[in-house]
């Protein structure tokens, strides 16, 4: 046999780069269906938060929002200091057994807040959920590791229209649960749909993994030395004012629906159905945008996303029906929808695939932050100032973060 039938060691690591594990379709196959029922999970319960809040004993009105801030702010706190100590374990012990983790731990933990007797203890099951949970940050680095880098805009536009089509039927049926059982029981679905997404992941995904040595370890470099890979903290950057300014309106945004809706009864179920207009068309636009990024290059498509995110954003602010909301929130869904597979296709290709954990952990832990940061801004100042300004000061973010992305972004 020649030695040409032999490749070298350095060449099948390359071959393996480019190509990726085999059965890497089955594996993102099995991840979307079970993060799509994951994410479904997580917002079957966000259209009634503020009004579990009050079931859970806040009277004022004035405190509502703050609270909701809060609480939608709590579990990225968290989330921004476990995330990177997550994407250390991951790099060392694989991307699977974290996403078994993230998916089973938050079935148990959304369960028990259906069990919650005050806003306290609702405020600490939140704590944990962001030490706990994560299932979008673990998938993706799963699917990042196994897929070809030629197909990396693809694999992940396909993942995020999962997290899109899930906060699309989530909230709306989440919402007409809330509206026909009470604000407790779609807890318990939902703990139920995350337990089901897990163990699709435990007997469908497939890695092949093998434990690097202390040696390997020590050459993959630490979590700073991967923070300050070349162009890795302008990315850092930009996903925390991607995240700060896109979650501004959350804590109060089914304040704002119930504001223009004539029937209050129906508030938890229309709050549900404005939101998943958005995701919808997010949903619908992910996976062509995240293919056209393959081919045109994913700063292009990260700055008309984040620059039309924030020209549509500011809209809503006006609105004066729901009608006129869900025709903007239309708007808006299909352009944000190419901003997460940009962003995680980015950072794909400026960091090698042996630091993928840590590299997702870190831009999770720090789009974490600015998420935990966006929802108490727009709580405080809705208590302040009223319903509509957070929205405005949203689109300014987005329209700021594109022009940082234009300008400071080196996309290789």
């Amino acid at each position: 046999m020649s030695l040409e039938e032999h490749p070298k060691p350095q060449e099948s690591t390359l071959q393996a780069e480019r190509d990726g594990q085999p059965g890497w379709r089955r594996t993102l196959y099995v991840m979307w269906i079970a993060e799509l029922i994951c994410i479904v999970g997580f917002s079957f319960v966000m259209p009634f938060i503020p009004f579990y809040i009050r079931e859970l004993g806040v009277t004022d009105e004035r405190l509502v929002p703050i609270w909701a801030g809060i609480l939608v702010t709590a579990p990225g706190l968290m989330f921004a200091v476990f995330s990177p100590i997550w994407g250390i374990v991951a790099d060392r012990y694989g991307r699977k057994l974290m996403v078994e983790r993230a998916m089973f731990g938050g079935a148990v933990l959304l369960a028990l807040m259906g069990t919650a007797k005050n806003v306290y203890q609702l405020l600490a099951l939140r704590l944990v959920q962001g030490a706990i949970t994560g299932t979008v940050a673990a998938s993706i680095a799963l699917v990042s590791s196994v897929t070809p880098l030629s197909r990396l805009g693809y694999s992940l536009g396909l993942m995020q229209t999962a997290v899109f089509a899930g906060n699309t039927v989530g909230p709306w049926l989440g919402g007409i649960t809330a509206d026909h059982y009470g604000y407790r029981i779609p807890f318990y679905i939902a703990g139920g749909l995350l337990f089901l997404g897990g163990w699709l992941v435990l007997v469908g995904a497939r890695e092949r993994f093998s434990r690097p040595s202390v040696e390997m370890v020590k050459a993959n470099g630490s979590l700073g030395e991967v923070a300050n890979h070349r162009g890795f903290p302008t990315m850092l950057a930009v996903v925390f004012f991607i995240n700060l300014g896109g979650t501004i309106v959350a804590p109060i945004f089914p304040l704002f629906v119930e504001s223009l809706v004539a029937v209050k009864a129906m508030v938890a179920s229309t709050t549900g159905l404005v939101i998943a207009i958005s995701g919808l068309m997010a949903a619908v636009s992910a996976g062509v945008i995240g293919r056209i990024s393959d081919r045109i290059g994913y700063k292009k498509v990260l700055v008309g996303c984040t620059l039309f995110s924030g020209i549509f954003c500011i809209p809503q602010a006006i609105a004066q029906s729901v009608g006129q909301l869900l025709g903007i929130r239309a708007l808006f869904g299909l352009v944000a929808g190419g901003t997460g597979p940009a962003v995680n296709a980015l950072v794909g290709k400026i960091t090698p695939r042996n630091s993928y954990g840590r590299a997702y952990g870190l831009v999770t832990s720090v789009g974490a932050v600015g998420g935990a940061i966006g929802p108490l801004i727009g709580g405080l100042v809705a208590s302040w100032l009223g319903l509509r300004p957070p929205f405005i000061i949203m689109g300014v973010a987005l329209i700021v973060v594109s022009v940082v992305v234009a300008f400071r972004v080196k996309e290789r």
